[in-house]
Formats: C-alpha cells, structure tokens, sequence
C-alpha cells in the first residue's frame, strides 16, 4: 500500500527551515543551567555555541530526513516513532538555543513550569481518551476541567480541607461526563453539538456562580488551601530530573498514577479489552455479550472524574482562587494532545507536555527580554498544535465508533 509523504515533506521543510536559521542567528553561545539549591551534586554551567549545534542539529535532520524517505518511498511503510522522535528533540533543543543566544537559559525552571502546565492538559487527554475508547467523542473536556477548577475551590473554601475539594473536582467532573452520556447514548444526539453546548454552559454558570455568590463573599467561597510541595527524598536531589518530577504536589503525583493506571487498564485488562471492543465494534461486541451502553457510561464518567480532579491543579495546585474562564481553552489543547498520541494514554500525556513546554516557553522568553514578538509567543502554544497534528501525525484514524451512536436492534 501506497504510503504519505506527509511526513517527510514536512520534516524537509523543517531541515531547511533549519539550514536557514544557521545563516540568519548570530553566532552567539546560549548558557545553560541545570543545578537548583538542595541538588546531590552541582551540575557547572554549560555554554554553548548556536552554531556548533545547529550544525550537529542539521546532521542529525538530515539522517532523520534521509531514513524517512527510504521508509516511505524504498519500503513502502511509516515513518519510525524513532526518526520523528529524535528529528523534534534535535530541532526543538536548537531552536530553544537560538531564541537565548547571548542569554541564560535555566533548564530545570522551565521544564518545572513546562510540567506545571501540562498536568490540567493530562488529566484532560487522559478524559479524552477514556471517552474515545468506547465511542464517544469528548468535545466537552474543557467545561469538565473548569466545572472541576470551581467545585474544588468551592468546596475546599468551605470546608478548608484539601481532600474535600479534590472529592468535590472529582464528582462535578462525573456529572458533567454523565450529562454527555445520556445525551450522546440514551437520546442519540450528536456527540460534537451536546460537548460544545456543555462547554458553553459551564462557562456560562460558572461566570454566573463566581459573580453572584464567590465575588460576594471571597473569604468563605473562594480562598481555599493549597496544596504544598512533597520532595521525595533522594529523588528530589537527582539533578534536573528530581526537581521537575519528584518534588511536586500531590495532585501532581496523582497524575503519574492516572496515566499509568489508565493505560494499564486499556491495555492490560479485560475491562479495557472490553472498552476497546465497544469503541470499535459494538455491534460484534454486543452479540458476545458486552453491555455496549453500561461499558459506555462507566467510561465516560470515568473520564470526566479524571478531567474534574485535572480541573482542581488550577484552583488546589497553582492559583488558590477560582476565576472566570480560568481553564483558558485548555480542554481544546487536550483534546489535540489525545490525537497526537494516537488515543494511547502514553503517548497523549507526552504531547499534552510538548505543548505545556510551549506555552510556558513563552513565560521564560519574556523574563529575560527576548526580541521575539510578544504576539508570536502567545500564539506559540497553539501553532505547534496545528503543526504537530497536520504536519507530524498526519492522518490518523481513531476508534471506528467514535461519534457513531449505537442503537441495539
């Protein structure tokens, strides 16, 4: 069969996009800090020269290029995981040392706020994913992230208890998921129509709730605790890894058990063999006797429970306060995360942190004065998912009843 060469034309682009930028950037040297206080040992500074490594940045495309097209044209197959993953972190580490030549780059903060970013993302792809699985197209993640951000800090303000709140995220979550799942099941209406409506009317009751009773008395409704930071100790100390992965809060934790137990269970069980069946064949599951619309409204509750306690990282984890709208679109950037990753809970949690890097990346350039447009950085975060999605995944084919619903005869 006739493969795309989607990939490797866009991986040429990216390879002369960076034979450019070798002429174009000054040869300027990028310093790089690695070492936090309370690491085992010190890591020295390194300086490095952009155009030393955008040249070795150039060899490893151009490998990655030439390997490419020899899978797509000679063998008539897909590009390897590999080559793609190895061409992004080459480009993606020489652009990162183009936009700080001259400056100091600290590695370990911008990966800890790369991965502060990403974790709503997560938990939302994670959503995405459990719905998609077994047939249901989520287009409502974003209104179960915000509906999570505020019944957490509700509560929490209420009760000053940590775990009330995540309780509170966790069950608005499930009752918005639930709402997509009666309609998308029970009364057969499009999936997409019923996970905009839910979108627009969380934001709408929540604006409404946040003016109305947590703007009138923010002490009581809308001053929860938060959740402070637990070193793993011995872990914490390793440089650069420890401070970004092992010296977090709970909520954070929580997320590395989410995405490996949600994978564990698709993958790994007979309940996500299940689930799999029924979001690619649910007729044939059906006849074997899998309950196709119980299999559907636990996993999608499910999923919506995971994107509420994502949804209380905003309120519990980062700000302490609930605000309008404070999700920002992040459901949307969680959805494009899950379709990255091919529905694999793995591999969508590693997009979602590409494009935390991204957006948080444009946080790091305005501290130290970059000359890039302010403009270009805030749409940074949202190019890179356009292009990661058209460019590097192509096309892609989800779970063949996604969005189809399924009536028993």
């Amino acid at each position: 069969m006739k493969q795309s060469l989607r990939t490797p034309i866009f991986l040429a682009a990216l390879t002369l996009l960076q034979a450019v930028l070798i002429f174009v950037v000054p040869a300027k040297s990028t310093n790089v800090q690695g070492y936090v206080d309370g690491d085992f040992f010190h890591l020295p500074d390194l300086s490095v020269n952009v155009l030393v490594s955008g040249l070795i940045a150039l060899f490893v495309m151009l490998i990655g290029l030439v390997v490419s097209v020899l899978a797509v044209v000679k063998q008539h197959r897909k590009t390897p995981r590999w080559v793609v993953l190895a061409f992004g972190v080459a480009f993606s580490l020489q652009i990162l040392l183009y936009l700080y030549a001259g400056k100091t780059m600290t590695f370990t903060s911008l990966m800890q706020g790369s991965l502060a970013l990403a974790v709503p993302l997560i938990f939302g792809s994670l959503a995405g994913v459990l719905s998609e699985r077994v047939g249901i197209v989520n287009i409502s993640i974003d209104s179960q992230l915000l509906i999570g951000a505020f019944a957490s800090a509700f509560a929490a303000s209420l009760s000053q208890n940590l775990f009330v709140g995540l309780v509170a995220a966790l069950i608005a979550g499930a009752l918005v998921s639930w709402v997509l799942a009666v309609f998308s099941i029970k009364y057969v209406v499009d999936q997409i129509i019923v996970g905009v409506v839910l979108n627009v009317l969380i934001v709408g009751l929540t604006n409404f709730l946040f003016s109305t009773l947590l703007g009138a008395n923010t002490v009581l409704f809308n001053m929860p605790p938060r959740f402070e930071k637990l070193p793993i100790p011995g872990l914490a100390q390793i440089p650069v890894v420890g401070p970004v992965l092992f010296n977090q809060t709970l909520i954070v934790y929580l997320m590395y058990f989410a995405v490996a137990g949600v994978w564990f269970a698709l993958f790994k069980t007979r309940w996500g063999l299940r689930v799999r069946a029924v979001g690619e064949y649910p007729k044939a599951a059906d006849t074997v006797g899998i309950k196709v619309y119980r299999t559907r409204y636990i996993s999608v509750i499910i999923g919506g429970a995971i994107a509420g306690l994502g949804g209380s990282f905003f309120t519990l984890g980062q700000v302490g306060a609930f605000g309008k709208e404070m999700t920002n679109g992040a459901g949307y950037i969680a959805l494009a995360a899950l379709i990255f990753g091919r529905w694999n809970p793995i591999y969508a949690a590693f997009a979602a942190l590409l494009f935390g890097f991204a957006e948080n990346l444009q946080y790091g350039l305005a501290i130290i004065g970059s000359s890039v447009p302010s403009e270009f950085l805030l749409m940074l975060p949202y190019v890179l998912t356009v292009v990661a999605v058209a460019g590097l995944v192509g096309k892609v084919t989800g779970p063949a009843a996604a969005g189809k619903p399924y009536i028993k005869s």
